[in-house]
């Protein structure tokens, strides 16, 4: 088990995207871009999510940051639950830089069932504590 947004969780990620070939997306999650600083107690860590899951650092291509906090984005990958996302961002537990027409895509994506597998198998090899 690998902790959660660490260096070798970042790599193993990597890797499963890789195996895992063509996600399927659908267009609003194809083609998304989005910076993540997200605030943990030791350090804060960048993040981007692209082609379908997550990536160590930031991505120049991005048009939209989200500001939050590990806890957060742990149940974010656990349950991909679009109503919970929205929830945190209208209670202000994610704050927004840039382009929020990403963001407002988002309520209407749903994850590709290749998506879901993909998270499923990083979900397995990440230590969430």
């Amino acid at each position: 088990m690998l902790d959660f947004l660490s260096d070798p969780w970042f790599e193993q990620v990597e890797q499963f995207g890789q195996e895992a070939g063509e996600l399927n997306l659908p267009p609003a999650l194809a083609d998304m871009v989005i910076n993540l600083k997200v605030a943990d107690s030791d350090q804060d860590i960048e993040a981007n999510f692209a082609n379908g899951y997550l990536h160590r650092g930031l991505n120049d291509k991005a048009t939209t940051t989200l500001l939050l906090d590990r806890e957060l984005l742990q149940s974010i990958i656990t349950d991909f639950d679009m109503n919970e996302i929205m929830g945190a961002f209208m209670g202000g537990s994610i704050r927004v830089e840039g382009d929020m027409s990403q963001l407002m895509a988002l309520q209407t994506a749903r994850p590709s069932t290749e998506q879901k597998e993909l998270f499923k198998r990083i979900r397995s090899e990440t230590n969430m504590g």
